[in-house]
């Protein structure tokens, strides 16, 4: 299985009137350079064969860019797992059923950081979850508990091939 963590791009500071925090959209900034951020990481992810979110706005947001860039056409999935505070666990069992496909799972800091620790077998994951980076993990289908990092992408910053990456913790 290959897994594509994905954390929202960057979002307004202000929440609008009248609503709560999980109505914060991407900035313009964010909007216009996604597209050029995920571009060069069509080929090393493929079309998915599923994609979740988080139904918070902003990740619906950078979920929808991520699947024009990749030509993906299926649904995208909310999931409440993909929170924030989402426990590791919980994401576990949304792929339980998924081996050997390649699923994205767009969310938010601090779970996409602590899910990608997990799915490595760390401590806690090495670099910095900044907003819009993508961290790309194989997954063995015969054992769920560790995975290789195949790549790290922050925005702004050159991609990192898993082998490059120091993941020891």
């Amino acid at each position: 299985m290959k897994v594509i963590l994905v954390r929202h791009g960057d979002a307004d500071a202000d929440i609008p009137e009248g609503l709560e925090d999980e109505a914060r959209a991407l900035t313009t900034r964010a909007r216009l350079a996604l597209p050029g951020h995920f571009a060069p990481l069509v080929a090393r992810i493929g079309v998915p064969n599923m994609m979740f979110m988080s139904p918070l706005t902003r990740a619906v947001q950078t979920a929808t860019l991520l699947a024009q860039a990749l030509g993906y056409e299926g649904p995208l999935k909310t999931n409440r797992t993909l929170f924030p505070d989402g426990p590791v666990g919980a994401i576990d069992a949304l792929l339980k059923d998924r081996l050997g496909e390649t699923i994205v799972l767009v969310g938010h800091q601090p779970s996409m950081g602590s899910t990608a620790a997990h799915f490595l077998g760390l401590g806690s994951f090495p670099r910095p979850f900044a907003p819009g980076t993508v961290v790309g993990i194989e997954r063995p289908d015969d054992n769920l508990a560790s995975g290789k990092l195949l790549f790290y992408a922050a925005p702004g910053q050159p991609i990192a091939e898993g082998a490059s990456i120091d993941t020891q913790s």
